[in-house]
């Protein structure tokens, strides 16, 4: 499962996990507008890896099936798709 990475310009550490290189159609528009400008920093092949270093693979796998997207908040916060 091929998953590109984007870094937001609002807050630091907070990535967007998403299936399609520059397709941020399912992601909602509050999630954008809370991460700003996007810059892509990663392209991974998650079915090559058997971890990520900060987030459960499982979990970031289910949630780019399941929504589409997923975001990687820093420790303690709240993950914004709980807004929508």
């Amino acid at each position: 499962m091929k998953t590109w990475v984007y870094k937001g310009s609002r807050k630091a550490d907070t990535y967007l996990y998403i299936v399609h290189e520059n397709d941020f159609s399912r992601v909602p528009q509050i999630i954008l507008e809370l991460m700003g400008s996007l810059k892509l920093v990663l392209d991974v092949d998650l079915a090559k890896r058997d971890r990520l270093a900060l987030v459960d693979i499982d979990e970031v796998k289910n949630k780019l099936v399941e929504q589409g997207f997923f975001i990687q908040m820093p420790p303690g916060d709240k993950q914004p798709e709980t807004l929508c």
